[in-house]
């Protein structure tokens, strides 16, 4: 990613005043790379602004003890796309993923900057610096930061760049995770990051609410096509009687797929206005994005996502158990 790295550059000798934004319903490695950016950024003298559609989850709050993610409010915040140089959209490569924020991100005349590892980009961008190979967009956040300045990666920057790796690598344990992320992990531990802290404070805090969900959605859990497909489910009723939201299903999905026999993991979510979520996993050699863009979705080879709206749950449910069994070995 040389080449892209130093039109990087280039395009931030002549920019001033930065917005950082990533995808909706934020995870560790949007935010991860926002704040650690963010940080670089300031400290080469620009004004950074970071805006999501999306409040940042709780769990991930300690990242940002300064309080610079701001939940973007259109009333509050739509002047600062007139005197915006740059916008750099982080952990999505598909302007729709930033909601609220698409028509002034493509409206606006600013240059603006895709830094992503998911595949399939949309056009939209005027510069892709784009690695599907990569574990995280963090690990590539980590390269163009000591790219553009060894000393960069401070304590506060490595800290968030530690999360968004260790979280999109499932602690190290996805097929992705090669030496050269531990080597950068290392290095990151080396610049400050602390591994327990950044751990306990992501996957150790939750909430009595959160955990009764979580037995509610472990409570719906059964298999199709001999095992091979084992799926959850959620109702927005069960949102209301745990008193918990959307946010607090991160890292659900993954409980389908450690069943024994499973090859395909899913989570399918009732949310409002008949909207309903699925969250795709998969082990192996199969290609879960491939199923996921059945319903509108994208992703990697082993997690993806889609939402489809106008539909309700049983639906749903029916018509990705039908679709999945081609995809099972």
């Amino acid at each position: 990613m040389t080449k892209e790295f130093e039109q990087f550059r280039s395009i931030l000798g002549t920019s001033k005043n930065v917005i950082l934004t990533t995808h909706l319903n934020p995870d560790a490695d949007g935010i991860g790379c926002e704040l650690a950016l963010a940080s670089y950024l300031r400290g080469t003298g620009k004004e950074v602004s970071i805006l999501n559609h999306s409040e940042t989850p709780d769990n991930l709050r300690f990242l940002d003890a300064k309080n610079r993610v701001l939940h973007f409010d259109p009333l509050k915040h739509s002047s600062l796309f007139k005197s915006v140089d740059l916008i750099c959209i982080l952990d999505t490569n598909h302007p729709d993923r930033i909601a609220d924020l698409k028509p002034l991100v493509l409206a606006c005349k600013a240059r603006k900057v895709c830094i992503d590892h998911h595949l399939e980009p949309g056009s939209f961008a005027d510069l892709y610096i784009l690695d599907e190979g990569s574990t995280a967009t963090g690990e590539i956040i980590f390269k163009l930061i000591t790219f553009l300045d060894p000393k960069a990666i401070t304590n506060e920057v490595a800290d968030c760049l530690y999360a968004a790796i260790m979280t999109d690598t499932g602690s190290f344990r996805y097929p992705k995770t090669d030496p050269e992320v531990h080597r950068i992990i290392a290095q990151l531990i080396e610049a400050g990051a602390d591994p327990s802290s950044i751990y306990q404070n992501i996957y150790d805090e939750n909430t009595p609410q959160r955990l009764r969900l979580l037995g509610s959605v472990l409570a719906t859990l059964k298999t199709a096509h001999a095992g091979k497909v084992v799926y959850m489910t959620i109702t927005r009723k069960m949102f209301s009687d745990t008193g918990t939201s959307e946010m607090d299903t991160d890292a659900f999905v993954p409980y389908a797929l450690s069943v024994q026999g499973a090859q395909i993991g899913l989570l399918i979510t009732e949310l409002e206005n008949d909207l309903i979520k699925i969250s795709f996993r998969s082990k192996g050699n199969i290609w879960i994005n491939k199923l996921a863009q059945q319903f509108g979705g994208n992703g990697h080879q082993h997690a993806a996502g889609a939402r489809v709206h106008n539909a309700n749950l049983a639906d749903v449910v029916t018509s990705v158990l039908e679709k999945a069994q081609q995809f099972i070995q």
